[in-house]
């Protein structure tokens, strides 16, 4: 008897196993992706010079002094808004000349259910932009949703 019963448990266990659950998608809360142009013309990329990107209310930089095309930058899914400064550190190290641009992102944050093993991320919808100092324009000041972070979302011209 005591045989059938551990035998019983040994089948019981190894038919009541599951397959294990990994999470094979990238459930990335998405940054908003910003690309530089030239004010003047607007199909030619621009160089940020030596950017420094600070978000409102933090004193470290998520960039400092990169000199590039363009930026992914996260949006706080805590909040409703954030706002960042972006400073162009000027060559000659003279604080008193480099530029300042502010840009205020407000939005809805939505979580977004992705699968049982990779949990849930946050988008972003009904998505507003404004800004100001050294930024020329923006392509757009409105941006429906923000589910991904393949390509920009928005082109600054500077």
């Amino acid at each position: 008897m005591k045989k059938y019963i551990a035998l019983f448990i040994i089948i019981a266990s190894l038919t009541a196993c599951e397959k294990d659950d990994f999470c094979t998608q990238n459930p990335v809360t998405p940054n908003l992706v910003l690309r530089f142009y030239d004010k003047d013309n607007t199909n030619d990329l621009k160089n940020a010079e030596r950017l420094s990107v600070i978000a409102e209310g933090k004193t470290d930089s998520l960039f400092t002094n990169r000199t590039t095309d363009s930026i992914a930058i996260p949006l706080n899914s805590l909040s409703q808004k954030t706002v960042y400064t972006l400073k162009m550190n000027n060559v000659d190290g003279n604080v008193a000349n480099n530029q300042t641009a502010t840009l205020t992102i407000e939005y809805i944050p939505e979580d977004d259910y992705v699968s049982r093993s990779c949990g849930f991320r946050v988008i972003f919808e009904d998505v507003n932009l404004s800004h100001s100092g050294w930024i020329s324009s923006l392509s757009t000041n409105q941006i429906p949703l923000i589910d991904n972070q393949a390509s920009a979302h928005v082109q600054v011209f500077h």
